[in-house]
């Protein structure tokens, strides 16, 4: 799938692309279906909510589960990317979110690449989400809200949070969200939620301010979150565990477009256990490693 002159333009305008129901009803089952199993694991790499033993993300499902190893090499969602990068990608993280109904809890206003920023030292923006639905989002089962256009501002101020949620976030300051919403639209069209049937997919660049609220209906909504970095972009530092984020700078060789449905074969380096190395953290650069190394 690659992306046409209107699509680029759009992107460069507002900072996300919307497809709804881009994938096929027997192609979102297979993957729904395994995540159950994922979610039961007593894993590092299930992170859950912090008042329930609801799971509020799993990591790396693409290194030990096989339908998520292919769609990680899906064409309709690594082309696209490349379309706007004009160079070929690495994985630089796999999350499946599940905003649990009646549990999941809020993710704060924030911009991804502040994290990576922070965190990972990954030199600029040039990286992306990907957001695949596993379940119909609608208004009432907390769907992301982003802020269009807020991605122009570059790199904005925040805030390391570590006690609002189970998971640490690096958040945007509710006075500078207000300004931003304001210059957007204010009520009209200040805001924005995509929302479709499962199956549909957003593309949304890693500045891009954006949000979801708790889900208080009775319907899940879980999603696959995949982060897509240019290859010559990889971060620079090893400062989280490699189920978070990864450290395999390779570029994603795409499977046919029907990889979901045939059993392609795809490596899965992690399906007997996360491996030692890949827990070891360091907050020293790459480059001081290899010269003490």
């Amino acid at each position: 799938m690659r992306l046409s002159k209107e699509q680029l333009e759009q992107f460069d305008r507002d900072g996300y692309l919307f497809f709804p129901g881009l994938f096929t009803a027997g192609e979102i089952s297979l993957l729904a279906g395994e995540v159950p199993q994922l979610y039961a694991r007593r894993e590092a790499y299930n992170v859950r909510e912090k008042d329930s033993d609801a799971v509020r993300t799993n990591f790396a499902a693409h290194m030990y589960s096989e339908p998520f190893a292919r769609l990680a090499r899906h064409p309709r969602m690594v082309g696209p990317v490349m379309d706007l990068f004009g160079e070929a990608v690495y994985m630089h993280q796999f999350k499946i979110n599940g905003k649990m109904a009646f549990a999941g809890d809020v993710w704060q206003w924030h911009q991804d690449y502040g994290t990576w920023l922070n965190d990972d030292m990954m030199p600029t923006e040039r990286a992306m989400n990907v957001a695949i639905f596993l379940d119909d989002v609608n208004e009432y089962n907390g769907p992301l809200m982003f802020i269009p256009g807020s991605h122009k501002k570059g790199v904005i101020e925040a805030r390391h949070d570590l006690t609002t949620t189970s998971y640490p976030l690096w958040t945007v300051d509710d006075a500078l969200i207000a300004r931003l919403v304001e210059r957007a639209g204010g009520k009209n069209g200040g805001i924005v939620s995509p929302k479709g049937p499962a199956g549909s997919m957003i593309l949304f660049h890693s500045c891009l301010v954006h949000a979801s609220s708790s889900n208080l209906s009775p319907w899940n909504r879980v999603s696959v979150y995949l982060s897509l970095c240019a290859v010559s972009n990889h971060i620079r530092r090893f400062q989280r565990p490699e189920y978070i984020a990864h450290r395999d700078f390779a570029p994603i060789e795409c499977l046919p477009d029907d990889c979901l449905l045939k059993a392609y074969p795809v490596q899965l380096p992690w399906k007997d256990g996360v491996p030692a190395s890949a827990l070891q953290t360091s907050p020293v650069p790459i480059e001081e490693m290899r010269k003490a190394a």
